[in-house]
């Protein structure tokens, strides 16, 4: 049982799904997966009822997640003859939202067959809504959907991870029915196609996974006065300095209020400022965001009728020298991350996990073993993800999803995936917990000419509070704040006769391990992705242990070579392969259905608190950052550049925002347990 104070803000009314079929004569149910979790049996027919998008909270929305409608697609030039009115005769149930592929989704399509997809479902606007515009949210829809209401075409979008919304005010008839069909192109594989995919592909293997196709995250409506608040990016740095952007719908630039509040509900600051632009104000005496000390402030914004809930975490991501070496600085201090590669990969789910508590479970397991950080692989999470990790104290090292391996992209097809790497560190970059951005993972669709050369300074523009890890692993051409080195089983971190094909550490960056370990242990069937394809791809494994002893074992060997690089090179931080097994790989801290935990507990936090120590002893803090006050004095030097003195005095300022805990009412404080 894990305690904590947390500040609770209003979640908002949520108005009844009137939408989706009904469950009991929908037909729908669960299939049977390779292997299930714990979870499994508990998803039911109305899944993930949290609120989607913690960092713009509104008093009312209405879900549309649970049973819709499927069927298969024949070309894509069936988006222009869409199926409607067919009601319950069209196709077969699905769960909403679900991987196509996935076992959740009620029918577990056969990989390679779900490129073209049609999902249906009604809905009702609540007649109280009339007068307002009404706002239709996407978390994610993997890869190209054409939304349709009422037979109408109201919006398209291209990218699997990145969420999207639009108006349909026009398009909707308020208190009756509604018909919503959305279509859905996943080239994953397709001749022609270079995409951004992650580990999905068509032919699962060892290190490559099942895909998932279609509404893998939440669908949810909102009303809106006719101006809105479109976005907001917020921010705050170690000088109690914060740094606010208010999107309007229409680009008004009307005046905005914007209140900050403590954990008793008083106010901290309140101010006006112009929407479409940024300013900034100082909040007095702040406690700032650590992985130690995860400190949330809450946050409304008021724009003429609109009004929405936030938050915002004051922490400063910098890159500076400590000692004559090159390091990472959180709020002006060395820190060194240490976490796992993070796949979020689900048995049953796949890419969606099977509930909120499932996804949190993974998360605080990492925690209580004294990792502070995760590096989110190839994929991108529900807002909900980095909500939990801003509220429990994990750095987030995100990586962009690569194209494949094998395939190099085009000119147009470079252009798309740039595009949506803006789409995504705008999109996610007032979550305090993400302090590093990853554009290549080990040369994936990485070009020869080396893009990330001039990708790099355009993604510092778009967000300047972070730091970028340009290439992770190999092909580096000297851009970004890291020099990352990948090398299984033992580490070669910050050392200048790393081997190939890694660079050597070079001194004017910070020396990282962005991957090592991935020791094996193989368990019995009933852990196992029981597919003959993942089971016969086991032996592919860097090494394999024959127990759990021998693999805790390894395990505290290999650490401990970690640690006197730590000691004698310039090793600044280090990835862990990796959180659980996925499908043919059996090398995580826990198998694929979470049942088993081959950590001895005591040892792990034993030999992870070794490496903030000896971190410490080269100038580091305490390894999961100090828990200090606004205007602290920093003790390194910074090498960032320095932006304009009204914003602050840092090199970097550190983003912010979400909301910290959402409950009904109005803020309050509450101390309550929270089970893992």
């Amino acid at each position: 049982m894990w305690m904590r104070t947390v500040l609770l803000a209003s979640l908002g009314l949520v108005v009844p799904s009137l939408a989706q079929y009904d469950p009991s004569s929908s037909g729908y149910s669960v299939k049977t997966p390779p292997l299930s979790t714990d979870w499994t049996d508990k998803v039911g027919t109305d899944p993930w009822t949290e609120y989607p998008r913690p960092q713009q909270v509104r008093d009312k929305w209405q879900s549309l997640n649970g049973i819709w409608r499927y069927e298969a697609a024949s070309s894509l030039d069936d988006v222009h003859s869409p199926p409607t009115g067919k009601g319950e005769s069209f196709g077969a149930p699905i769960m909403i939202p679900s991987c196509l592929e996935s076992a959740l989704s009620g029918v577990m399509a056969e990989v390679g067959s779900a490129n073209l997809s049609w999902f249906q479902t009604t809905f009702k606007v609540p007649s109280d809504w009339q007068g307002d515009n009404v706002v239709i949210n996407f978390g994610a829809v993997d890869y190209q959907a054409t939304v349709i209401v009422n037979g109408n075409n109201v919006t398209a979008h291209t990218g699997g991870y990145n969420r999207f919304w639009v108006e349909i005010s026009e398009h909707v008839n308020f208190g009756e029915d509604n018909e919503l069909l959305v279509f859905v192109h996943d080239p994953t594989d397709s001749n022609g196609y270079v995409v951004p995919v992650g580990k999905q592909t068509n032919i699962p293997s060892h290190i490559f996974y099942t895909p998932c196709s279609g509404i893998w995250q939440s669908v949810f409506i909102e009303p809106v006065p006719k101006t809105y608040i479109d976005k907001i990016d917020l921010s705050g740095d170690m000088w109690g300095v914060a740094n606010i952007t208010v999107h309007s719908s229409d680009n008004s630039f009307q005046s905005v209020k914007v209140s900050v509040l403590d954990e008793n509900a008083s106010t901290l600051y309140e101010g006006n400022g112009t929407s479409d632009t940024a300013f900034t104000f100082t909040v007095p005496n702040v406690s700032l965001w650590s992985p130690s000390s995860p400190k949330l402030y809450n946050v409304t914004v008021a724009l003429g009728d609109d009004s929405v809930d936030t938050y915002i975490g004051f922490r400063t991501v910098e890159r500076g020298t400590v000692q004559a070496v090159t390091r990472p600085l959180l709020n002006g201090d060395f820190f060194f991350a240490f976490g796992p590669l993070d796949q979020g990969f689900w048995p049953d789910g796949l890419y969606t996990p099977p509930n909120h508590e499932a996804m949190v479970y993974d998360l605080q397991f990492l925690k209580d073993l004294g990792f502070n950080m995760v590096r989110k692989h190839i994929k991108v999470e529900t807002d909900l993800f980095y909500r939990a990790c801003d509220e429990i104290g994990l750095l987030v090292m995100q990586d962009m999803p690569s194209f494949n391996e094998d395939l190099l992209p085009n000119d147009e097809q470079q252009a798309q995936f740039e595009s949506q790497l803006e789409e995504m560190v705008q999109l996610h970059k007032s979550f305090p917990s993400i302090y590093a951005w990853v554009i290549y993972n080990e040369g994936w669709g990485q070009l020869d000419r080396g893009p990330e050369v001039e990708i790099t300074p355009r993604l510092q523009s778009w967000d300047p509070t972070r730091l970028v890890n340009s290439v992770t692993g190999w092909h580096d051409h000297g851009a970004g704040d890291f020099l990352d080195d990948h090398h299984y089983v033992e580490p070669q971190c910050g050392m200048a006769n790393a081997s190939g094909p890694s660079s050597p550490y070079d001194p004017d960056r910070i020396g990282f391990q962005g991957e090592f370990g991935g020791l094996g242990h193989n368990v019995s069937i009933d852990h196992l992705w029981n597919v003959p394809e993942a089971i016969a791809a086991i032996n592919e494994t860097y090494e394999i242990d024959k127990t759990i002893d021998e693999w805790n074992s390894r395990a505290h060997t290999v650490l401990g070579i970690l640690e006197s690089q730590i000691k004698d090179y310039a090793c600044s931080g280090g990835v862990w392969t990796q959180t659980t097994d996925v499908e043919g790989e059996i090398n995580g801290l826990m198998t694929y259905d979470r049942r088993v935990k081959r950590t001895v507990e005591s040892q792990w936090k034993s030999d992870i608190q070794a490496l903030y120590k000896a971190a410490a002893a080269r100038g580091g803090g305490d390894g999961i950052g100090p828990a200090s006050t606004a205007n602290d004095t920093a003790s390194s030097t910074v090498l960032a550049s320095q932006p304009s003195e009204s914003v602050s005095s840092s090199g970097r300022k550190a983003e912010g925002g979400g909301v910290l805990g959402l409950f009904f009412g109005a803020f309050v404080t509450a101390t309550f347990p929270i089970v893992f």
